[in-house]
């Protein structure tokens, strides 16, 4: 009979950063376990529940018995079940008894081809198991494969020592309203829970499951629990949205997903803390709200921080005044500390701090940060003159960026660095792009994030990234597999955006070796350009692919070694609009074609050193026509290429379509009149480079 299926295993509280995992795994691995031995039907639904001290999981159209099975097994190999007379030998008499079948004969059995080879086989129906037994075993294969932490070693009350995530308490196993008796942990399977450790009406805490279908609202009416992950995390979201009313509520995820692991009945009540504290950097409030006390903090429509902040409690009561005052005593410390750090460290000026980045070791192959900075801000001002920018603002401005890793604030908010840069930066009467640029040298910190907003935010960021990818792949620290510990993939990310999306005219090697020249005076340093190049290439092309932009039509830009990245965009723009004319087929094989031919033929176009189409050796009347189509259309693509319109120098192209078909159809390249045939490589070759200004298009050919 199918019904539903109930598992919980309630326990002590569990690692709330852990809980949404744990319960995933718990619920899947039951699922796989149950679904491999057959006992749920295709189209059966799991709902994986937890909560701060329960794993479950509810399963629907569970059946009571696994169904039979038509199993076919293979016995022997003839060669060895038979002897030369073709009677049964003494290792296929074993063979049947180990399998279970003792009294079957040679003519019980299938013969068939098996490979090469022949075998016999046996074809026999298994009886179905029973639900209990394949669920103990789902079970145990559940809680062995779960993603703990780290083990606990308790002892059971019988003295028996027990490892799981925490100490567990006790279980359900019930197939519709019978209790399955399963044992896991030294437990043994019952009906039975517990409810809220505050919120039972009549203050006992245990809670009869009458029916699998019944648990989940069960547990929240008798129980005050909601045992849903989900459930509690959107009913916390929308809770915190209606207390904060006009205000914006800051609740990023990781914050959301914690809380909502931490309680099992939430209810959101509205705090407060002092105005005087709102003159400490917000960014220091808010970090330390959310990251010490787990509390979400308020802002006003324009983002400027609110003096009241809202809790997530797992009490629900009328009369919440103990609660608010407890927890605005607790956070009150916690804003003193950050404004006492924000005013010692406005006493000692960033400029004032550079001597002690001697003391900072950076990498023992690298130097100090002292070191580091000095190399970053040579490299700043390098980049800064390229891009006509202004140098001193540029090599001050990356002089201070790592000034403030050594303020108390960054020293108890590692998060921070950067951000209060910037503020001690102006408190300290810096130019504002010098002051901006210490936290947006930084940026992008991760995917989708803001570039820098300012010449010498961008310049600063730029020989920050650079000077990263160069001096720790030098090192041998590159990325592999998965591990990536200095980020240089983000860092690289980092650059082409600002290259991309900035359309800055600079060149990537010109980039990297001028990082490279930063590190000459380092020991042992091996240039590693070549290698950093083609690895940010590689990232090049996943950017790309975001973007929308098909293989072959990135490989087609990328096939001419771009160095410059500022107009890759509008290449491929113009790629992909010549790609939907009705010419480019036929033109992309062409230009493959003669790609072949010309490479092919390198030595002679060398030899012949490389002259022009001589129009007296033309004779065919093809080569004669595509010769001056080349001559006509080769001012229009010059004049669109000059101007950077790429689309249009492609669409011109177009119009060669006829005349290079026909080239290939009546003219023989290879002739046997070594005058002849260099002619017509030295037309395909001033074809070829015309094709191939904006991209290499034979990379469109399929």
């Amino acid at each position: 009979m199918n019904q539903t299926l109930l598992i919980e295993l309630l326990t002590e509280e569990l690692p709330p950063k852990a809980l949404a995992k744990l319960g995933a795994a718990f619920a899947a691995g039951i699922v796989n376990g149950l679904k491999a031995r057959d006992f749920l039907e295709a189209d059966s639904v799991a709902t994986s529940f937890a909560s701060p001290r329960r794993l479950a999981v509810s399963i629907t159209k569970v059946r009571a018995t696994s169904p039979d099975k038509a199993i076919r097994e293979k016995v022997l190999p003839v060669s060895v079940a038979l002897d030369a007379s073709g009677n049964a030998t003494a290792p296929l008499g074993k063979k049947l008894a180990a399998l279970g079948f003792p009294n079957l004969t040679v003519a019980d059995l299938e013969r068939a081809q098996d490979g090469k080879a022949e075998s016999f086989f046996y074809t026999y129906t298994a009886a179905g198991s029973a639900l209990q037994a394949g669920l103990q075993a789902a079970l145990e294969e559940s809680a062995a494969k779960l993603p703990i932490p780290k083990l606990m070693s308790y002892q059971r009350p019988d003295g028996a020592t027990v490892q799981f995530v925490r100490p567990a308490h006790s279980l359900i196993a019930l197939h519709g309203g019978t209790v399955l008796p399963l044992t896991l942990l030294g437990l043994t399977a019952s009906n039975t829970s517990l409810g809220h450790r505050f919120l039972m009406a009549d203050g006992s805490r245990a809670i009869t499951i009458a029916s699998a279908d019944n648990y989940a609202n069960t547990l929240a009416e008798q129980g005050k629990v909601i045992a849903s992950i989900e459930e509690r995390k959107e009913k916390i979201r929308a809770a915190l949205l209606a207390k904060a009313g006009a205000d914006q509520v800051l609740m990023p995820e990781s914050l959301l997903d914690e809380v909502t692991a931490l309680v099992e009945w939430p209810v959101v009540y509205e705090c407060h803390f002092e105005e005087e504290f709102l003159a400490v950097p917000q960014e220091c409030l808010i970090l330390t709200m959310q990251t010490n006390q787990k509390y979400f903090a308020l802002t006003d429509a324009a983002g400027k921080l609110r003096s009241r902040f809202l809790i997530v409690s797992n009490i629900a009561t009328d009369t919440p005044a103990a609660i608010i005052g407890g927890n605005e005593r607790v956070v009150r410390p916690r804003l003193s500390d950050a404004k006492f750090f924000f005013e010692q460290d406005k006493k000692k000026t960033l400029e004032s701090r550079l001597p002690l980045l001697k003391n900072v070791v950076y990498h023992n192959k690298l130097g100090t940060q002292a070191e580091r900075t000095a190399r970053i801000t040579a490299l700043a001002g390098a980049i800064a003159a390229k891009l006509d920018g202004d140098v001193k603002l540029a090599e001050r401005a990356a002089m201070l960026a790592k000034a403030d890793l050594l303020t108390d604030m960054v020293g108890e908010f590692p998060e921070l660095q950067g951000i209060m840069g910037t503020y001690y930066a102006r408190h300290d009467g810096e130019h504002e792009e010098v002051a901006l640029a210490a936290s947006e040298h930084y940026q992008p910190r991760f995917a989708g994030d803001t570039l820098p907003t300012s010449a010498t935010g961008t310049a600063v960021a730029l020989a920050d990234k650079l000077e990263t990818l160069v001096g720790i792949w030098a090192i041998g620290l590159q990325p592999t597999g998965d591990k990536d510990p200095f980020a240089l993939r983000r860092h690289a990310l980092g650059v082409l955006r600002m290259l991309l999306e900035k359309r800055l005219p600079l060149s990537i090697s010109g980039l990297l070796g001028d990082a490279a020249r930063q590190f000459a005076s380092v020991a042992g340093f091996k240039d590693p350009v070549a290698e950093v190049t083609a690895f940010m290439i590689d990232r090049l092309r996943g950017i790309l692919r975001e973007r929308g932009f098909s293989p072959n039509e990135i490989e087609a830009v990328l096939a001419q070694n771009p160095d410059r990245l500022d107009d890759i965009v509008q290449r491929l723009e113009a790629v992909q609009a010549f790609a939907a004319l009705p010419e480019s087929a036929s033109l992309a094989g062409a230009n493959k074609r003669i790609t072949n031919i010309l490479k092919k033929n390198e030595e002679a176009l060398a030899q012949s050193g490389n002259a022009g189409v001589n129009a007296a050796l033309l004779q065919d009347t093809a080569e004669k026509n595509l010769a001056a189509a080349v001559t006509r259309v080769q001012p229009e693509v010059d004049a669109a290429f000059a101007r950077g319109d790429f689309a249009g120098t492609l669409k011109t192209l177009a119009q060669l379509r006829d005349d290079v078909d026909a080239f290939f159809n009546d003219v023989m390249v290879m002739a046997e009149d070594l005058a002849l045939r260099n002619n017509r490589l030295a037309l395909l070759s001033s074809l070829h480079g015309m094709m191939n200004r904006v991209a290499d298009i034979s990379k469109l050919a399929a």
